[in-house]
């Protein structure tokens, strides 16, 4: 699609550098300014014609996508880590918003997916849960080896020293008001879980519970934004891609995947295969590793992929997940 201008905005907390070109000039209009989102938008709403607007992801990037949506035709928050030519030569606020509104103009930006919908506020729940649980993780581990340290269990509940009680007690204290935080947060996913179709939907698939659904509903928001099974299990890490050249191969790499997915589909799988467990992807799972002869590591990474597969149809079909409809007898 062709737009009568093409905007790339450098944002920073004090400056903003602004760089321009039109469909029909190779000439970049630059600008360096103190950052001011009421300037902004009068900017962009002084240019006629179809307007396509870059800003590289950052930690203001929803915000930014959030106020200036309406202001252009087309929204495109692209991805640091593949703009390698702002990297190349000089570096200043301009030079970058230059180099990145003519990969802007060839095409050569990789989209970043945002959404200013009621999803919002679950991915920021979803954020702050994940940020709760690292802290209290850290906390445990701490208190681990607190004991450790002096040739206890960590189930004891007391140490000898003054300074080992001391830091005890604090560490205690921050558990405490971790489990509290926890179930603050799973009380506010019960009722997203209540109010969405979509995460009830994700709860039917074998081994997703409440919070596991919520991370998937957070993270994807809508599947039709990935036209392929393939595209959203390398989004979800469970992929690796071939390096090949003159016919050579260089092994494999990991895609830029989302961590938060493939933990949920790693932590799905080990649930669905425990052997107190039953169902279509046991079935599955037990055909890859008698039938097939897989490794227990291949088998438990493929029976990941496969729920994966699932969670994709489910969330494109807007339908619960039916057992009854599957067959596991080939890996296909």
């Amino acid at each position: 699609m062709l737009f009568d201008h093409y905007i790339a905005v450098d944002w920073a907390q004090s400056n903003m550098a602004i760089a321009r070109m039109t469909a029909k000039s190779e000439k970049v209009d630059t600008r360096d300014v103190p950052s001011d989102i009421k300037e902004l938008k009068v900017y962009l709403r002084n240019l006629k014609g179809r307007k396509i607007l870059t800003i590289e992801e950052s930690t203001t990037a929803q915000w930014l996508y959030t106020e200036l949506k309406g202001e252009v035709d087309e929204i495109l928050m692209c991805d640091p880590r593949r703009n390698r030519l702002l990297s190349e030569g000089p570096k200043t606020d301009k030079i970058d918003a230059t180099k990145l509104v003519r990969l802007l103009r060839a095409g050569m930006l990789k989209k970043v997916f945002h959404t200013a919908d009621q999803f919002i506020y679950l991915r920021k729940l979803v954020s702050g849960y994940q940020d709760c649980v690292k802290a209290g993780v850290r906390l445990k581990n701490q208190r681990s080896a607190l004991f450790r340290a002096v040739g206890r269990a960590k189930e004891e509940s007391a140490l000898d020293s003054p300074a080992e009680k001391f830091v005890l007690t604090g560490l205690d204290d921050g558990i405490c008001a971790y489990e509290n935080q926890k179930k603050r947060y799973e009380g506010e996913f019960e009722k997203w879980r209540k109010r969405h179709a979509l995460i009830r939907n994700l709860e039917s698939l074998p081994g997703i519970g409440t919070i596991g659904a919520v991370k998937l509903a957070a993270a994807v928001i809508d599947a039709r934004r990935f036209p392929t099974r393939s595209a959203f299990i390398s989004y979800c890490g469970l992929v690796k891609h071939d390096r090949v050249s003159g016919g050579r191969s260089y092994g494999r790499k990991k895609s830029q995947y989302s961590p938060a997915m493939k933990c949920v589909f790693k932590t799905a799988a080990l649930a669905s295969i425990d052997d107190r467990a039953s169902g279509p992807v046991k079935v599955y799972y037990d055909y890859l590793r008698h039938e097939k002869r897989y490794s227990d590591h291949n088998a438990r990474h493929a029976t990941a992929r496969r729920i994966a597969t699932l969670a994709w149809g489910v969330m494109k079909s807007g339908k619960k997940f039916d057992a009854r409809r599957l067959k596991f007898n080939s890996e296909k």
